[in-house]
């Protein structure tokens, strides 16, 4: 993930239920001339230069952060730094430390005021929140910015993310270790026989009306693959796919998966009787439909182990005795 010097990082469009992004101000420049013949002048220890077209930019560590996304603020405290947070969105609510923080607002409703009031030396916030970046900007607190996009983005952000708060040594070692599990997670199913898979996170209660998928861009589509599934919806290059019942016909899933999001949702289960009306289904014939609930699964953050593997147990129950 390339730093581009003088302003933020743009990575995207809108933030969608599927992930990831980067960037953030540089501080006033210095030419790498004057670096070099300087000697004498040592840059602090809590520094980061940055050599970029033979310009150095130069930036100080970030020590009083506020993240409005909950991905981000996951990375952060993943990664070490989450006793630099000075505040968290209105929906961060993992790792359970993150309950101590007070809120500023979050996508759609940023608390311009108090973020200013709390006097942070970094926002992390989505890339599509202008209004919020022309405010920090003007106030000349520096932003990191963020977009949602696919499985492999979330370590490059955490990385991107490390190195911008002064902690890549931690930032490395957790993105590592995600690339490494999710790497056996995939050798583990790349044996086993591909079922077609429907990945629904959306729908109306008790009816298989505006049923929402995931289609085949984003996070959701990557770790359902690498869980070992065929998207049957991966050649629509979308993140989100408006299912009708003739397009359920159609493209016949052996596997449907529904997302639920929050902590607990005791109906799900019983709710899952309405599909019973496609009984021509091959996953509904052969009874594999589930309800896979959690925040992990819309939260590209460090999770996506943990949502990856359920995933895999539930295509491919008999790898995970």
């Amino acid at each position: 993930m390339a730093l581009v010097p003088s302003r933020p990082l743009e990575w995207g469009s809108a933030p969608h239920p599927g992930s990831v992004a980067r960037g953030g101000p540089c501080a006033p420049r210095r030419s790498l001339a004057g670096a070099l013949c300087a000697p004498s002048l040592a840059l602090p220890a809590m520094v980061v230069a940055m050599f970029v077209l033979g310009v150095v930019h130069v930036r100080a560590q970030a020590s009083r952060i506020i993240s409005i996304i909950p991905a981000t603020t996951e990375m952060l405290f993943a990664m070490g730094a989450g006793d630099r947070l000075l505040a968290a969105g209105s929906y961060d609510r993992y790792p359970p430390e993150v309950e101590r923080l007070p809120r500023v607002g979050a996508l759609i409703d940023p608390n311009i005021e108090r973020i200013l009031a709390l006097r942070p030396d970094l926002v992390v916030m989505y890339d599509t929140q202008t209004e919020l970046k022309r405010q920090l900007e003007r106030a000349r607190i520096p932003i990191y910015s963020y977009t949602h996009r696919g499985l492999a983005d979330i370590t490059e952000t955490i990385r991107s993310l490390g190195a911008r708060v002064g902690v890549q040594a931690g930032a490395n070692a957790l993105a590592t270790r995600i690339e490494r599990q999710l790497a056996d997670v995939r050798a583990r199913v790349a044996k086993s026989p591909r079922p077609k898979t429907l990945l629904v996170f959306g729908r109306d209660r008790g009816s298989l009306r505006n049923i929402d998928a995931s289609g085949g861009l984003g996070f959701l589509h990557d770790m359902l693959v690498t869980a070992g599934g065929a998207d049957v919806l991966g050649d629509i290059r979308r993140q989100s796919v408006a299912m009708t019942t003739e397009m359920l016909l159609a493209r016949a899933p052996e596997v449907i998966i529904e997302l639920k999001y929050g902590r607990s949702d005791t109906a799900a289960e019983a709710d899952l009787h309405v599909w019973d009306a496609l009984p021509s289904v091959p996953a509904v014939r052969n009874k594999r439909v589930y309800v896979l609930q959690g925040e992990e699964f819309v939260v590209p953050g460090p999770r996506v182990v943990l949502a990856t593997e359920r995933f895999a147990r539930t295509l491919h129950p008999d790898l995970f005795k």
